[in-house]
């Protein structure tokens, strides 16, 4: 096993810190490992729009599998935030 951390967990951290920060309407999708300097999961951040569901990735937040730890920026929120408000007007 690469570190303490799954993928389902990091997911999990994912969606939740998302659906907390920054919308109820984006949800962690599929994590891939990352091997690098710092080993962690990618976890893309996805857009769901009822009634029509998941419309598409809006960015990923790297969760480290030693610590659980969300690498994340204020840049990167507002990033995610940036092509989800582009992707719900795309969508509509």
């Amino acid at each position: 096993m690469i570190g303490s951390v799954t993928a389902f967990s990091a997911r999990q951290k994912v969606t939740g810190f998302v659906a907390d920060e920054i919308s109820t309407q984006m949800h962690g999708g599929e994590p891939v490992l990352v091997m690098g300097e710092q080993i962690c999961w990618r976890v893309p951040v996805i857009l769901s729009l009822p009634p029509s569901g998941d419309r598409g990735e809006v960015g990923a937040i790297d969760v480290d599998v030693e610590t659980g730890q969300l690498l994340i920026s204020p840049s990167l929120i507002q990033e995610i935030e940036n092509r989800a408000e582009y992707l719900a007007a795309a969508s509509s």
